[in-house]
């Protein structure tokens, strides 16, 4: 029996990357796909919110010319571009997807609306959240916190390069610990950068935990699922 009915996973931009410095791999690609479906197998719901950091990444204004709310949108557009590649990648393992944006692209996504997404759900569909919260200012962990929420998932899992959350970032400090449990107010007094603060504090206020773990590692999403203990919790 798997431990959670219904979720959320949050992935970056960045990881579809894979070795590549801009773009997707479509390697990387079709591994997520195959761990998606491993966990559908199981007959869990999954909604999925994607960063769009490897198309454009809203870079400050000083170095682009750029202002603010212009980038987001622009960021917004890439995530949609994310959302398809996924969508495309999960349809050949033969599962069955919807892909909802924050901003009105008939051609290409249905409208976000919430009482369809949790139907889709329901069904058996994996559901892609694109376009963020479909205003600029918010992050795409903003975007999925918002969504988990408004969905009812169990918990929200955030697919990153390393396994879970430390006292230091591990790539550049080699003494840097591993936390396998943490609540909300230890990472906001030791200010651990697990995702910013309007998306952490949606979570805080509405109880919804959330798994910080290595997406890259195969297996790792099911194993999670049926109530291993993989990367950090945060609770």
């Amino acid at each position: 029996m798997p431990k959670y009915k219904r979720i959320l996973l949050k992935l970056s931009g960045e990881s579809l990357m894979g070795d590549k410095n801009f773009g997707m791999d479509s390697a990387v690609i079709s591994q997520y796909a195959r761990e998606i479906k491993s966990v559908t197998d199981l007959g869990v719901e999954v909604a999925l919110v994607i960063g769009g950091g490897n198309i454009y990444r809203g870079m400050n204004e000083a170095e682009t010319g750029i202002e603010r709310a212009h980038g987001d949108y622009m960021g917004m557009l890439a995530t949609v571009i994310n959302g398809m590649a996924l969508q495309a990648g999960l349809e050949k393992t033969g599962l069955f997807t919807r892909l909802q944006s924050a901003i009105k692209m008939e051609q290409i996504a249905e409208p976000y609306i919430r009482r369809r997404a949790i139907r889709h759900l329901e069904k058996g569909r994996v559901v892609i959240f694109g376009a963020g919260t479909g205003n600029p200012y918010f992050t795409t962990d903003t975007a999925g916190s918002l969504r988990a929420i408004e969905i009812n998932a169990d918990v929200i899992l955030k697919g990153t390069r390393v396994d879970g959350v430390y006292t230091a970032d591990p790539e550049k400090d080699p003494t840097a610990t591993k936390y396998d449990e943490v609540t909300y107010q230890e990472c906001l007094t030791k200010n651990l950068r697990i995702m910013d603060m309007t998306a952490f504090t949606l979570c805080m206020e509405n109880n919804l935990p959330i798994i910080v773990f290595d997406m890259n590692q195969t297996g790792n999403l099911k194993k999670l699922v049926e109530g291993e203990k993989i990367g950090t919790l945060i609770h």
